[in-house]
């Protein structure tokens, strides 16, 4: 407001200046601040542009070629060769003989991703391999790779892991760049990476995206699992490309999406190049993967069962059951014991502890740490190696420790007091608190007559049937108890 005779220079001077300075220095860093952020941005697209021209000559297109047997019928068949006419003249009527087709050869492909790759030392450290994942090539007739550059060779498979989905081809040139295989130990939860593959075919795409999380296991996608979860896209076709960091460093191999729609949802899995690169060299160096034998079923340490043996506090697996004439037996490991250091090292969960043990060279001697009766022990144990034989064997009793009960075969003696039949089921001898065996009310003493629909007369067979349902993780079992036969189905 003014008033009148009022010096409208001196008002400017004493009250709008000053106010309009301020305002000034107000805005001023808002456009260095603003320049700022988008050079920020500039330097990160920079930094992922680096890593695409360093990583894509290294990448490959994997194509491959099944061929399959298949039998059709003759498109005028008889009309009368349906159910309704089937179930009134019988199979025999002349009018349902099909005019069968010959068998013919079906070609179906098959696409994915790979990456050259070099051992870091060794007989073999001057060849170069393509890395992927066992299920792009599994059961193919004829792989091709194709190179950045347009060249496109006939791979050879050199060996193969189907248990961690691991695939080791030879393309017979040695002037590809070999990409580094970095340390996926020290990677961490929020960090940068980039996945590089063909996604649909589409070669060489790119995405980025961060670590999501790490350790992840029990998915059912592998026998061993170890995850790097990722929100990089990963598509179908990215399967066996690699998982790189933005120093252009392998860190694990794309494997796996969790999916609704069968397309990318945010999550992925890769699996970590530690492992990859262990299982690659062993391929490579002697034809075929030797993993670490213990002889233990364990199981992950509820509060239930902490509670239950004084373990509260504690972190580790727990014995479930030991194998007889095992290194764990020999070494004295007992059921109950909880395992909390292996190596030096924390034992966290089973999937971890089991991929430490199937990673370790079969005849080192390893040190354990365990509690029992609330007092920490060390055990030195020798290392077996694990059979194909006793691979399904130990994975069965997993399974079994995994339930949470321990069974044994009907003797004579238990027939008689529990008014059975020898041979006829078997016996349950001990059940875990807090297990899923306990929560569905089995308790010791109760027979179990059946496995999924199936006769069960001894422990061994009991663990394979288990072991046989797969990754459904699910069980049906026929019990006995006190006279009272049931069903019950375990979940876990």
């Amino acid at each position: 407001m003014m008033y009148p005779g009022t010096d409208l220079r001196h008002v400017m001077k004493r009250y709008l200046l000053p106010q309009f300075l301020v305002l000034l220095l107000m805005l001023a860093p808002a456009v260095p601040a603003q320049e700022g952020g988008i050079e920020s941005l500039r330097q990160t697209g920079k930094a992922f542009a680096s890593v695409a021209r360093k990583v894509s000559p290294s990448v490959v297109f994997i194509q491959v070629e099944r061929i399959e047997q298949s039998r059709g019928t003759h498109p005028f068949s008889s009309p009368f060769s349906n159910d309704l006419f089937r179930h009134f003249f019988g199979d025999s009527f002349p009018g349902f003989q099909e005019r069968q087709q010959p068998e013919r050869k079906k070609r179906k492909i098959g696409q994915g991703s790979g990456f050259v790759f070099s051992l870091d030392n060794g007989l073999f450290s001057d060849r170069a391999y393509v890395l992927t994942n066992n299920h792009v090539i599994d059961g193919a007739d004829r792989i091709m790779v194709t190179l950045e550059d347009g060249r496109e060779l006939t791979a050879k498979v050199k060996g193969t892991d189907p248990q961690s989905d691991i695939a080791v081809l030879e393309i017979g040139i040695s002037d590809v760049p070999a990409l580094s295989l970095g340390d996926s130990g020290k990677l961490e939860v929020g960090e940068w990476v980039v996945a590089i593959g063909n996604p649909f075919g589409l070669s060489h795409t790119l995405t980025a995206g961060v670590v999501s999380a790490k350790g992840r296991s029990s998915l059912g996608i592998n026998d061993y699992e170890d995850f790097i979860q990722t929100d990089a896209a990963i598509n179908p076709g990215n399967s066996g490309g690699p998982l790189v960091n933005l120093d252009g460093e392998v860190v694990g191999i794309n494997t796996a999406i969790f999916s609704r729609s069968g397309g990318y949802m945010g999550v992925g899995f890769a699996i970590p190049i530690n492992m990859a690169r262990n299982v690659a060299t062993q391929l490579l160096q002697i034809g075929e993967v030797s993993r670490g034998y213990l002889g233990a079923a364990i199981q992950e340490l509820t509060p239930e069962l902490a509670d239950s043996f004084d373990l509260e506090g504690r972190q580790g697996v727990l014995v479930a059951q030991v194998t007889k004439g095992s290194p764990a037996e020999k070494a004295g490991l007992r059921q109950g014991d909880l395992i909390v250091r292996y190596q030096g090292e924390e034992v966290g969960d089973v999937a971890r502890f089991r991929n430490s043990i199937s990673l370790t060279p079969p005849g080192t001697r390893a040190k354990l740490v365990i509690v029992r009766n609330g007092r920490e022990q060390k055990i030195g144990v020798g290392i077996g190696r694990l059979e194909v034989e006793g691979a399904a064997a130990q994975q069965a009793q997993e399974r079994a420790g995994e339930l949470g009960l321990v069974v044994q075969g009907m003797t004579p003696e238990l027939a008689k007091k529990l008014g059975a039949r020898p041979g006829d089921g078997v016996v349950v001898t001990k059940v875990m608190s807090g297990s899923v065996a306990a929560m569905a009310g089995i308790e010791p003493g109760s027979v179990i007559l059946q496995v999924n629909k199936r006769q069960v007369s001894s422990a061994e067979e009991f663990a394979r049937l288990v072991n046989a349902s797969g990754n459904d993780r699910r069980v049906l079992l026929l019990v006995s108890r006190r006279g009272t036969t049931y069903y019950v189905v375990l979940r876990w």
